[in-house]
């Protein structure tokens, strides 16, 4: 009876991989897979052993321990929740072109998706639920690292030859459009010659010209239907699916690898669950080399994952998950995010370092018109950093100001004292903050809806290297002293 219902299952599948030629293609979806496709490569990515330490170096750095946390398990949530939240983003558009395919795995991707969450993957009895569809490698838990670097490969060809696609096809309305413009301005003429002598007709063999348009608009067709085959245009439902969702499982199985061991409720690596699989002994790993008898039936507490699906409380508790999303989306007052200035108080630093910079250039022996030129551009740039100020930093760039003046006596002499004193101390703020508020405007221009940000495939910057989470009060306070010290500088 086992026997008769595996063939059973197994029938359908294998009359349907034979009617490959048959299946949908993926089609104008293309261009929204290849997006999610980019997301999942710039994950794998920003998951890179470099990558992270870059990361953990960052986190040690003086501008966010200063101004955002030094608390480094409060950065890793922040790091952990934002990369999910960006998973979450590339599974929502698997889940949606799953349903397209004729694989029954892959369209029921959102339920396999739950449970990988859920760390229902960590219990030998969902293994042998999930090995009965389909076996871990198809899955992608188990996959070596040289097969996980040629399935990226794979997917930043794709992206690249979908991104071209794109672009051209643009083209190809332009020209289109054009081609259009002057079929009319043709018809046009025409109607207007119809009143006059009528043109004998060409001689037979005679061709006229074609218009250069029109060889343009055949080249762009032909570069246009090239990259079509190319890409994902023409690539099956279900091949495109698979191939994500393999990168999917990897990428969150990386996750785990990665902030396992300091964000608690993640479920158990890629390893872990490697390892609590009976039927899948490790073959280089170290430890006791006795086997679990008990039933198949029976699951077993012993290897357990810290979060398992209990059926039996089904509660409404908010799930390590949801407290992670939580985290992300809720940005107090009292810090920069919260306050809604994070972009403009990172184009004022980036604005205050360029005046900074300039100064530096020029250096204090110049001829006279010189320095009347240098003059008027710093109080040009004054100005204009003086508009890009809140009301409330006006204020206490004022009285700040006045303060130093009345601190030293307001002599030039002490002018000439203080902008030494100053340089140095503007010189190093700028080097800790500037890099913070680039990171600021990076993260900004990254999750814009352009071509280029849209299949963009390198690591991206996360909200903890920016100035969302940062302490407003400290943040106001070091611009301000850094806009005193470029006043009292000049």
């Amino acid at each position: 009876m086992g026997v008769s219902k595996v063939l059973a299952d197994l029938r359908p599948r294998r009359a349907s991989s034979f009617d490959l030629p048959h299946r949908p293609v993926v089609g104008i979806l293309a261009f929204e897979a290849a997006a999610a496709m980019s997301r999942l490569v710039s994950l794998h990515h920003s998951l890179a052993d470099d990558e992270v330490r870059r990361l953990r170096v960052d986190m040690r750095s003086p501008g966010v321990a200063y101004l955002i946390s030094n608390d480094q398990a409060f950065l890793l949530r922040v790091a952990c929740a934002e990369i999910l939240a960006e998973l979450d983003k590339a599974a929502v558009t698997v889940s949606f072109l799953g349903r397209k395919c004729c694989d029954p795995l892959l369209r029921g991707f959102d339920r396999l998706y739950s449970d990988l969450k859920a760390g229902a993957l960590g219990s030998p009895l969902s293994l042998r639920e999930v090995r009965a569809t389909a076996d871990l490698d198809r899955l992608g838990l188990g996959s070596t690292a040289k097969r996980v670097e040629k399935r990226k490969e794979r997917m930043e060809r794709y992206v690249a030859t979908t991104s071209d696609l794109y672009a051209e096809m643009e083209v190809l309305n332009q020209l289109e459009a054009s081609e259009k413009r002057i079929e009319l301005q043709q018809q046009q003429q025409q109607w207007r010659e119809h009143s006059g002598p009528i043109t004998l007709p060409k001689p037979p063999g005679v061709t006229s010209a074609l218009n250069p348009i029109h060889l343009e608009l055949r080249a762009q067709r032909h570069r246009v239907r090239r990259l079509k085959e190319e890409s994902l245009w023409n690539k099956t439902y279900d091949k495109t699916v698979e191939l994500m969702v393999r990168a999917v499982v990897t990428v969150f199985a990386r996750i785990c690898d990665v902030f396992g061991p300091c964000v608690l409720g993640l479920p158990p690596s890629r390893h872990q669950i490697h390892q609590f699989n009976p039927s899948h002994p490790g073959k280089h790993s170290s430890g006791p080399l006795d086997r679990r008898v008990v039933p198949q039936q029976v699951q077993s507490l012993r290897n357990s994952a810290p979060i398992l699906s209990v059926a039996a409380n089904d509660t409404l508790e908010p799930t390590p998950f949801d407290r992670l999303r939580k985290l992300l989306k809720e940005s107090p007052s009292s810090t920069v995010g919260g306050s809604g200035l994070a972009s403009r108080y990172a184009n004022l630093i980036l604005s205050a370092q360029e005046v900074y910079q300039e100064r530096q250039l020029t250096g204090p022996q110049e001829e006279e018109e010189e320095e009347k030129d240098a003059a008027a551009a710093a109080a040009a740039a004054r100005e204009e950093l003086f508009q890009m100020m809140p009301s409330g930093m006006r204020a206490a760039v004022t009285m700040k100001l006045r303060e130093c003046w009345r601190r030293e006596g307001g002599k030039s002499s002490a002018d000439a004292s203080m902008a030494e004193g100053w340089k140095d101390a503007v010189a190093a703020i700028l080097g800790w903050l500037g890099p913070v508020a680039r990171d600021t405007l990076r993260w900004q221009e990254e999750r814009t809806m352009e071509r280029e940000k849209r299949f963009y495939t390198r690591p991206r910057a996360l909200l903890l290297q920016t100035l969302h989470f940062a302490d407003f009060e400290k943040t106001e306070a070091t611009i301000v002293e850094v806009l005193v010290g470029l006043s009292c500088m000049s």
